[in-house]
C-alpha cells in the first residue's frame, strides 16, 4: 500500500466537484494544469485568476525537503510553535555524500563526517511527525516519484527539482524553506498563477533519442528564463508513448527553463509505474476519475486557444542533443557537434562521462546505458573515457544489481557512487580538479554552470542523455555521432555501435532489502531535537528584525553585479553544503562567485569605508559592524537555478536591505520576499549603467509601500550629483506584511502566541 493513501483518497474524492466548479467559474474547458490548481485552492472562488497577474493561495497535499535545505526550513519550522507538521512532510538525505571513491566508502565517510546534521535531521523529523530518509536511500526527486507522487496532486519542495514529479501528474513546485515551514504550519501557500506553455509531442521516440532530448530541445527553444512563471503541459501521442519515468526526466529539466512546474496527463504508463513500484492502490484509484487526471478534450484538440504559448516537436525527427557548455539551453543536435565545436575551440577529448542524477537515474535509463556498455566487449572496443554510475535510489541500485548491469559497467571500468547528488551538485572529489584544466565532461544530469560538477571554471560540461554520455564515453570524443559514425576497435576494425535498448520497467519487478525509510514517532513531544550550542554545523535561528518604518537611506553599495548571477555565484554549494544549517558560517560565501561589474573579478568590491578591494563577505560584515545597510545591484534573471533560500537569508542576516536587479528568476524573488527584504527591478533597464561604485544610495516611497506602486531610488554620486530612477515591485498586500514584520515567519510566530 502506498504512503499517505487516505490522504490521497481524500484529494481524488473531491477533485471532480471542485474541477467542475472551476469550470464554471473559468467559463471554459480545463488544461490539466488549472484542474490540479483550482482543486487544490486554499478557498473556492468565484472568479477566475488572471494567469500570470493574481495572487493565489492554495493547499498542497505534501512537502519534501533534502537535508541541505531542510536544515534551514526545520529551523525555521522550530520557532513556529506548532507541535507536529500539518501536512504529510518528508526529509531525504541525499546531498551532503561527496563522490571520490566508492558507493560504500563514500556513504560511511558522509555519515561519520555528518553525523551531527543527520543526527538534528532525524530528531526533528521524529518529533515533528515527519519521514525521514536515511543517508543511501537515494536522491529526493527518485524517492519521490517511487514513493510520493501520484497524479492529481500538488506538492512543494525546498529543491528547484522538486519538479521532477511533474512526471506522474502532478503540481510539484519548487520552493526557499520559508514556503515549506508555512504549509507544514497549516498556513496556505501563496503563488503567482501562471501561465501556461503546451508542448504539443507528436510521433514517437525511437533509436537513439530519448526523452532527455525532448527538454533538452525545449530548453533551446525557449532558453532559461523562458519558462518563468509558467506551467509547461506536455501533451500529444508522443507524451503517451513514453515512459512515466521519461516524463520525469522532461518535468525534472523544466527548472532549467525557469518554469514554475511541467506536468503530464495521467495515462497507461503511469499506471504501470504506480504498479510497479508497490502503488496498484493509488493506479486504482486514479483509473477511477482518469478523465479529471487529464486536460478536457476540447484543449488538446485545439491548444492555441487555451495556452498562452504552443509548441511542437516531431518525436520522429527529433535528433539526439548535447547542451552547454556552461548554460543548460545552449542546444546543440549530436550532428552539429563537431562544427560548433571547432568554431568554439571546445575541448574535444571527453575525459569523463558520468550518467544517473536525479534527473535520469531511472530502471530505464540505466538499462539502455547497460546496453551499450555490454557492446564495449562484444565489438572489442575499449572505453576511451573515465564512466561513473550514480543510482538514484537504493530501490533502484538494489534492482540493477540484481539484474546484472552493475556488473556490465564493472567490466569496463565504471565506478559506482553512492544513491546521493555527488557531481550533479558539486559534491565530487575530482583528482586534479584544483589544477584548473581545460576539459570537457559529459553528463546526463541537469544544470552545467562554470564549477558546479568538480570546481573548476575551466571544465566545459554537455549535458546529455545516459545513453549519448555512454557512447561518447565509450569514444572518448565529444563530436562522435553514433548515429552515423564508427569506432576502431582493438583489432584495427571500424565497428558501429547498436542502438540503446532497454526495458521501461524490470521484468523481475523492483526490488530492495533496505529502502533506508524511518517512520516517525507516534507521539514525538518528548522526542529532544539534537542541536549542540557549540556546533559550526548547526544554529538555532533568531528572528530578524522588523522594518523601521521609514524610507531607508545612506545605503551603500555592495556590488553590482555583472551579467548571469545564479544561485550558486550567490550561494555555491560544493564545500559549502556542509554549513547550510549554521546561517553565520555559511554567509562567508555570499556571492563570492558573482562577477562585480567595476574590474571584472569575482570575490572582490570595494570597501567605501576604507576604499580597499577585498571578498565581498568580509566587506559586508565590516559594513554591518557599523550599523550601515547595503544594496546589491543585479542583472537578467537574477538568481537563476537552485531553490535554496540561504542565497536569500546571507545578504539578510550580514544586513543587505534591497536587491534590485533587471529581472528576477521566480523563487528566488519569493525567498527575498520571505525574509523580508526588498526585492525590486528597474522600472529601466538602462538604469542599470547609472549605478556607480560609490553611491550612497535612498530608496523613497516605502512610508507609502503599495501593491502596484513604484518606489523612487536615489542615486547619490560621489562628486555630488544625482540620479533619481523608478523601480518597480511584485509586492502583494501580504506581503508587504512580511517586509513590515521583518519576514514571514515573524507573523506566523506572532499568530501561535
Amino acid at each position: 500500500m502506498a504512503f499517505d493513501i487516505e490522504m490521497i483518497k481524500a484529494v481524488y474524492e473531491r477533485m471532480p466537484a471542485r474541477i467542475e466548479a472551476a469550470r464554471k467559474v473559468v467559463g471554459k474547458p480545463l488544461t490539466l494544469t488549472e484542474k490540479i490548481l483550482y482543486s487544490h485552492l486554499w478557498e473556492p472562488t468565484s472568479v477566475a485568476f488572471e494567469r500570470g497577474k493574481s495572487y493565489v493561495d492554495f493547499a498542497p497535499d505534501r512537502v519534501a525537503m533534502q537535508d541541505a535545505t531542510a536544515q534551514m526550513a526545520l529551523l525555521q519550522f522550530m520557532q513556529a510553535g506548532r507541535p507536529k507538521v500539518a501536512v504529510p512532510s518528508t526529509v531525504h538525505c541525499d546531498h551532503l555524500i561527496e563522490a571520490k571513491v566508492a558507493s560504500n566508502t563514500d556513504l560511511a565517510v558522509a555519515v561519520d563526517k555528518n553525523k551531527e546534521v543527520y543526527d538534528f535531521l532525524s530528531s526533528v523529523s521524529d518529533k515533528y511527525g515527519i519521514g525521514f530518509w536515511k543517508p543511501g536511500a537515494g536522491i529526493i526527486h527518485q524517492v519521490v516519484l517511487e514513493n510520493y507522487a501520484f497524479p492529481g496532486g500538488m506538492m512543494i519542495g525546498t529543491d528547484s527539482h522538486t519538479v521532477n514529479a511533474g512526471g506522474l501528474g502532478m503540481i510539484a513546485i519548487g520552493v526557499g524553506g520559508a514556503d515549506a515551514c508555512d504549509v507544514m504550519a497549516g498556513l496556505a501557500w501563496e503563488l503567482k498563477f501562471p501561465k501556461l506553455i503546451g508542448v504539443k509531442l507528436t510521433g514517437k521516440l525511437n533509436g537513439w533519442t530519448s526523452a532527455k532530448d525532448v527538454i533538452l530541445k525545449v530548453a533551446g527553444i525557449l532558453t532559461v528564463k523562458g519558462g518563468t512563471g509558467c506551467v509547461v503541459e506536455y501533451f500529444g501521442e508522443g507524451s503517451t508513448s513514453m515512459s512515466c519515468t521519461g516524463k520525469g526526466t522532461i518535468a525534472n529539466m523544466g527548472a532549467e527553463i525557469g518554469a514554475t512546474t511541467s506536468t503530464f496527463g495521467y495515462d497507461d504508463s503511469m499506471a504501470r509505474y504506480l504498479e510497479s513500484t508497490g502503488r496498484a492502490d493509488v493506479a486504482a484509484l486514479a483509473n477511477g476519475i482518469r478523465e479529471h487526471l487529464t486536460a478536457d478534450p476540447e484543449v488538446y484538440a485545439n491548444p492555441e486557444a487555451y495556452f498562452d504559448q504552443v509548441i511542437e516537436i516531431d518525436l520522429d525527427t527529433l535528433e539526439p542533443h548535447l547542451n552547454g557548455p556552461f548554460t543548460p539551453d545552449l542546444a546543440t543536435p549530436i550532428s552539429k557537434m563537431k562544427e560548433l565545436a571547432e568554431k568554439n575551440g571546445w575541448p574535444t577529448k571527453v575525459e569523463v562521462g558520468l550518467i544517473g542524477s536525479c534527473t535520469n537515474s531511472s530502471y530505464e535509463d540505466i538499462s539502455r546505458a547497460a546496453s551499450l556498455a555490454k557492446q564495449v566487449a562484444s565489438k572489442g572496443l575499449k572505453t576511451k573515457a573515465e564512466f561513473t554510475i550514480t543510482p538514484g535510489s537504493e530501490q533502484v541500485r538494489y534492482t540493477i544489481e540484481r539484474d546484472g548491469f552493475i556488473d556490465t559497467f564493472n567490466a569496463i571500468g565504471a565506478k559506482v557512487f553512492a544513491n546521493a547528488c555527488g557531481p550533479c551538485i558539486g559534491q565530487w572529489a575530482r583528482p586534479g580538479a584544483e589544477k584548473g584544466e581545460k576539459n570537457t565532461i559529459v553528463h546526463s544530469f541537469n544544470r552545467n554552470f562554470a564549477k558546479r560538477a568538480d570546481g573548476n571554471p575551466n571544465t566545459f560540461a554537455f549535458v546529455g542523455s545516459p545513453e549519448l554520455v555512454t557512447a561518447l564515453a565509450i569514444a572518448g570524443d565529444l563530436t562522435f555521432n553514433p548515429l552515423t559514425d564508427t569506432l576502431t576497435n582493438e583489432s584495427g576494425e571500424q565497428v558501429k555501435l547498436d542502438a540503446p535498448v532497454g526495458d521501461e520497467l524490470p521484468k523481475a519487478g523492483f526490488a530492495v532489502e533496505d529502502a533506508g525509510y524511518q517512520a516517525p514517532a507516534i507521539d514525538g513531544s518528548s522526542v529532544e531535537v539534537k542541536v549542540s550550542p557549540t556546533s559550526d554545523r548547526l544554529q538555532l535561528l533568531d528572528p530578524f528584525t522588523a522594518w523601521e518604518g521609514t524610507d531607508v537611506k545612506g545605503l551603500k553599495l555592495l556590488i553590482k553585479a555583472k551579467g548571469k548571477c545564479t544561485t550558486d555565484h550567490i550561494s555555491m554549494a560544493g564545500p559549502w553544503l556542509k554549513y547550510r544549517g549554521h546561517l553565520d558560517n555559511i554567509s562567508n560565501n555570499m556571492l563570492i562567485g558573482a562577477v562585480n561589474f567595476f574590474n571584472e573579478k569575482t570575490d572582490n568590491v570595494k570597501n567605501q569605508l576604507t576604499g580597499e578591494y577585498g571578498p565581498v563577505p568580509a566587506t559586508q560584515r565590516a559594513y554591518k559592524a557599523q550599523g550601515i545597510g547595503t544594496i546589491v545591484v543585479g542583472d537578467q534573471n537574477y538568481g537563476e537555478g537552485s531553490s535554496r533560500e540561504h542565497a536569500a537569508m546571507e545578504p539578510r542576516h550580514l544586513g543587505v536591505r534591497a536587491v534590485l536587479v533587471k529581472s528576477f528568476a521566480r523563487i528566488h524573488e519569493t525567498n527575498l520576499k520571505k525574509q523580508g527584504m526588498l526585492a525590486l527591478t528597474f522600472a529601466n533597464e538602462a538604469d542599470y549603467d547609472k549605478i556607480q561604485e560609490d553611491d550612497l544610495i535612498d530608496i523613497v516611497g516605502l512610508t507609502d509601500f503599495a501593491p502596484n506602486k513604484s518606489l523612487t531610488v536615489v542615486l547619490n554620486h560621489k562628486d555630488g550629483s544625482s540620479d533619481s530612477i523608478t523601480v518597480n515591485h511584485s509586492y502583494n498586500e501580504q506581503q508587504i506584511e512580511w517586509f513590515k514584520a521583518g519576514g514571514a515567519l515573524n507573523i506566523i510566530r506572532a499568530s501561535v502566541k
